[in-house]
């Protein structure tokens, strides 16, 4: 299993990492236990994956100066590297944790009529957050829904988000495009429907645009907090959104705008035997931050989930 794992890692084009998907699904195989064959091998992959991506993309950045005549300065500065960003990577080059920051808790911090000087104290800590009917002022707890992301993307020319991260935990989708291709008994999770749950990044400032009509930068937020021109969109029924950890540079917010969720935490593998795992469920309206905690998600009882997340810094 661990050399199966190891070898998805060597793919370095677009196609051949939708194949080892399929694969490995047709075998029964989840993300989520791909990611936890891949932890406990974290050196192995470190030193491995690490140094042939290195040489790969300076094999490729060197071939392209030659060939092309370009300077190689400009094609540093330029190049983007063609070995997709993937889970295992990701790990392998993730720096070991300060195990301090979760050993003594025990629940995540819970506010309800949060205003922003209540929470200066905790904008930046590391420990969880839970901000009740942060969002229920929000247009978009009303508007938002499978249609409304199907009619904004199919009416805005190019705007699949191709070149932006997709996420298909234990669906059998490959892009957003076959998320707005399925069916209208599979969209409501009929009887004998395979259930799905889903999430991706947008790349378009146009559709980002159009999504921001209908929300504001949290109200919470410290004044100068910066958002991203990316956010993200999660939706979908059962199982939600496998144990993983976000792999990015600020902290983060996700707003519950649609159902329940059952939100499960975990320190780093490296913490486990000082930290214990979290769990809590979030209503419509709340708001979460999960800091640098591993995190899984569920929706109870066949609801829909929709939930939108951003970062800020």
């Amino acid at each position: 299993m661990a050399h199966d794992v190891c070898s998805i890692t060597r793919s370095i084009t677009k196609e051949s990492l939708i194949e080892a998907h399929v694969k490995y699904h047709k075998l029964g195989l989840t993300e989520e236990e791909l990611q936890n064959a891949a932890l406990p091998n974290k050196a192995a992959l470190m030193r491995s994956t690490t140094l042939r991506v290195l040489l790969y993309c300076g094999s490729l950045t060197l071939l392209i100066s030659l060939l092309i005549g370009y300077d190689v300065l400009n094609v540093l500065l330029g190049i983007r590297c063609i070995v997709p960003h993937n889970y295992f990577t990701w790990e392998a080059t993730r720096a070991l944790s300060d195990c301090t920051f979760c050993s003594n808790v025990t629940q995540p911090i819970e506010f309800n009529n949060v205003t922003r000087e209540m929470f200066e104290a905790y904008a930046y800590s590391s420990q969880p957050i839970v901000v009740r009917r942060a969002f229920l002022h929000w247009p978009a707890m009303k508007r938002f829904s499978w249609q409304f992301f199907k009619e904004l993307y199919t009416g805005i020319e190019k705007s699949d988000d191709s070149e932006c991260q997709f996420l298909h935990f234990k669906s059998d989708f490959i892009s957003i495009r076959d998320v707005f291709a399925m069916s209208s008994a599979r969209v409501s999770n009929l009887p004998g429907e395979k259930s799905w749950y889903v999430g991706w990044g947008n790349c378009d400032p146009l559709i980002l645009e159009e999504m921001r009509r209908h929300y504001p930068k949290p109200h919470f937020l410290p004044e100068d907090a910066e958002i991203p021109s990316q956010e993200y969109v999660f939706m979908g029924y059962e199982d939600g959104a496998t144990m993983h950890l976000d792999f990015i540079n600020r902290l983060m917010w996700q707003a519950q705008l649609q159902g329940s969720k059952v939100w499960t935490l975990k320190p780093p593998p490296e913490c486990q035997s000082r930290c214990q795992a979290l769990q809590f469920l979030v209503h419509p309206g709340d708001a979460v931050d999960t800091r640098v905690w591993y995190h899984a998600t569920t929706i109870p009882n066949g609801q829909f989930s929709l939930s939108i997340q951003s970062e800020y810094g």
